[in-house]
């Protein structure tokens, strides 16, 4: 449907749509003023339900087939325990279901009610006549295994358990897997976004957002002091996400239990009744009532009327989407506007936490933090290491540090690692991390789409925003039992959560803004450095920020930490200096001496670009200087993510070797090392490992920040941070090494000429 007949058909709301959102945002503050100024209501002290048998309850349409088909699972896995009880709900068949279910299948309760209830009221009507403590809600078109009930009922080990949910599979095994039974929800542009994981790394009880209405077991205590299943939501979907939600919020835990299976036959009952466009008018106007209801903190609430306008008017305009509101959705939230100011009022009255809580907990990192048992001081710190870069084989510094501290690390902790992977033929190297740490996870990241010139977001932190990254950490947070997690480069910063046990630390490779701002000077154009001059500001901001989430933040040198206490002096006592500035010497060869004459090396990860910006200058502004003393003169160019040669301005006497399996041949073999590094920040690894092979170096005074900074300077016998010089930055620093000692280096030499 083109534009304009769209906005004639829904021109009458169209021009009322601005009345209704002030008048259920009016309606809403209203009965939030009310509530906040009467006394609320003592909530029920909490208990264990008992296990020993449980009451399965099905609500039933007109599906006598169905049950026919299904039922005999459900009593076979049940029969073997006489207290069990299976109750089906027969919502006014018309097809003889219940005459069935007598004739058939004795051992099962029927309850008729004189009219349809939908499911939710089906399901309330079951819950308030079973029997038993703990009740299955099962939908008339699942398939059970036989020993799904026992994992459900071990699930509910505590007070604090509301629901424990099954594991779905469909019956028809071709088609894709829409729910599992692991749900994640989460807040984003004004509404509720839910979804079904697919994670096999999760193999018992874990938490989940909210259990599925035909799937999960509850504790009918519970169940009845929440109101069950809310009409508001009638005739389906959402009444389950509502009940997982609101039990969050009442303090209570959600659970997913992988051991039970059910399979299901997706929409068997509904798709019968209700035409799929009869179908998403529903799912429109629930979601919207869903955040009426539920929705307290008037920060998310507004944002929710502000996107719900916007995408109405957008859906006019280009259609619908799933993510959008419609119209049709806001007019009929509206038309039951009384009754979800209702439900707001008693969702209210039983809320113990506040919403930013209540969807943290269902993330495994903070059901961990805010349920386990964490020791003050363990034994032995579990720590989660979380890299945004391939570390094996380590063809970046960053690799290498993060490598060499791996090592280190399993020496004193239970070492678990997280690892994004550029290419999935990069997971066949980083196999022996398996063998070396207690677990290792890698993902290979997305790409990312869109310029975000209208994000405040860094472009490296959207470029690492990742939706399973995020999910992995939470993943392995809980099921690891993390003490520590250990995240690397500022990015990365993004992930830590606001826990009160939890450790977050972030080591801090170089600090991003202060990498942007240095690098504006090498910007193209007036355009350039705008951009450039907008990403420093957004860094700026970000890292800032970021930072005060942080429970420890670790750099190289004490540059570093100052140059961000001047910025954000609150963070003095929690940054720790000095960190991995240092290699292991025993695997370098020291050699002096019997190099090729007349040869110099350029090492680098060109995916990382001060090194491309830093071998194009070298190559326009000071090779051809090097060459008229020294024509038969020769740049090697080694290093992963090499540009093709057409990209080089000239490649006269300069032979791209690329990517090299053990850069410490050509470490050994040229005869200077040169680092014309014009931008970035931290210290330089390959500098070190320079030091370490004996091959003289020659550097910008950036290039050697953190080792050195006077010209001509030689590095003492151990390692020192040297003052800076009050010169200007476009000096250099020569530093080669001598014979270097475990963890280190030293050097004596002879001094070096300074090209630069």
């Amino acid at each position: 449907m083109t534009v304009f007949p769209r906005v004639l058909r829904v021109l009458p709301l169209l021009l009322i749509s601005p009345l209704l959102i002030l008048l259920a945002a009016a309606a809403l503050a209203a009965a939030d003023l009310v509530w906040l100024v009467r006394a609320r209501r003592r909530l029920p002290s909490e208990t264990v339900p008992a296990k020993q048998a449980a009451s399965v309850v099905i609500p039933n349409w007109n599906g006598r087939d169905l049950l026919e088909k299904y039922l005999p699972s459900i009593v076979a896995a049940l029969e073997a325990n006489p207290e069990n009880e299976i109750l089906v709900v027969d919502n006014a068949s018309e097809d003889g279901s219940a005459a069935c279910l007598r004739e058939s299948f004795p051992s099962v309760r029927v309850l008729e009610v004189p009219r349809n209830l939908g499911f939710g009221g089906a399901c309330n009507a079951g819950v308030r006549a079973a029997a038993n403590d703990i009740v299955v809600l099962l939908n008339n078109d699942m398939r059970v295994e036989p020993d799904f009930l026992r994992p459900l009922l071990e699930g509910f080990a505590d007070e604090k358990v509301f629901s424990v949910s099954c594991q779905i599979f469909f019956t028809n095994p071709e088609k894709a897997r829409e729910e599992t039974g692991l749900t994640q929800g989460w807040w984003q542009s004004g509404a509720l976004r839910v979804r079904h994981r697919i994670d096999e790394g999760v193999k018992t009880l874990y938490p989940c957002f909210y259990g599925g209405g035909g799937s999960m077991a509850v504790d009918r205590r519970k169940f009845l002091e929440l109101g069950g299943f809310d009409r508001l939501l009638e005739p389906f979907y959402l009444e389950d996400t509502d009940l997982g939600y609101m039990a969050w919020k009442r303090g209570w835990k959600v659970m997913y239990e992988p051991r039970s299976v059910v399979y299901h036959e997706h929409r068997g009952t509904i798709g019968r009744r209700y035409s799929a466009r009869e179908i998403e008018l529903v799912l429109e106007k629930n979601f919207i009532l869903w955040s009426w209801k539920n929705i307290h903190e008037w920060p998310r609430l507004a944002s929710h009327f502000f996107y719900c306008y916007a995408g109405a008017l957008v859906s006019v305009v280009f259609g619908k989407s799933p993510e959008r509101a419609t119209l049709e959705g806001l007019w009929r939230a509206c038309r039951q506007l009384p009754q979800a100011v209702r439900s707001r009022w008693n969702a209210r009255d039983v809320a113990a936490v506040n919403d930013t809580e209540a969807f943290r907990r269902p993330l495994g990192g903070y059901f961990r933090d805010r349920f386990a048992m964490v020791p003050a001081e363990p034994d032995r710190l579990r720590v989660l290491f979380v890299s945004p870069y391939p570390i094996v084989p380590p063809v970046h510094g960053g690799g290498v540090f993060m490598y060499q501290t791996v090592q280190e690390l399993v020496r004193h902790c239970e070492v678990h690692l997280v690892v994004l992977l550029h290419y999935p033929h990069e997971l066949e190297a980083h196999d022996c991390l398996r063998g070396l740490c207690a677990s290792a996870e890698f993902l290979v990241k997305k790409t990312v789409t869109g310029n975000g010139a209208g994000s405040i977001l860094p472009h490296a932190v959207r470029e690492f925003a990742n939706s399973d990254l995020e999910w992995l950490i939470h993943r392995q947070i809980h099921m690891q039992e993390i003490d520590v997690v250990q995240l690397e480069y500022t990015p990365m910063g993004q992930y830590a959560g606001d826990y009160r046990r939890v450790v977050n630390v972030l080591f801090e490779h170089d600090i991003y803004f202060q990498s942007i701002g240095r690098g504006w000077k090498q910007a193209f154009g007036a355009g350039g450095k705008l951009k450039a001059a907008v990403e420093y500001l957004r860094a700026l901001r970000y890292e800032t920020s970021i930072l005060e989430r942080m429970d420890r933040i670790q750099t190289c040198s004490a540059a570093n930490r100052d140059y961000l206490l001047s910025f954000a002096p609150d963070l003095d006592g929690r940054i720790q200096d000095g960190l991995r500035a240092g290699i292991d010497t025993f695997r370098y060869h020291f050699r002096p001496d019997g190099r090729e004459p007349a040869t110099m090396l350029f090492l680098g990860n060109f995916r990382h670009l001060p090194n491309r910006t830093a071998l194009d200058w070298f190559i326009e502004n000071v090779f051809p200087r090097v060459r008229k003393q020294r024509p038969d003169c020769r740049l090697v160019v080694v290093g992963s993510e090499l540009p093709p040669r057409h990209a080089f301005s000239s490649v006269e006497n300069i032979e791209l070797a690329g990517y090299v399996d053990d850069i410490r041949g050509p470490l050994e073999r040229y005869s200077v090392f040169v680092c014309p590094i014009l931008s970035g920040s931290g210290v330089r690894v390959k500098l070190l490992e320079a030091f370490a092979a004996g091959i003289p170096v020659v550097s910008t005074r950036l290039g050697a920040e953190g080792l050195a900074s006077i010209d001509g300077k030689r590095l003492p016998h151990s390692h020192h941070q040297s003052q800076r010089d009050p010169a200007d930055d476009s000096g250099c620093v020569s530093a080669p090494s001598d014979k270097g000692t475990r963890g280190g280096y030293t050097g004596a030499p002879p001094e070096v000429t300074c090209w630069l």
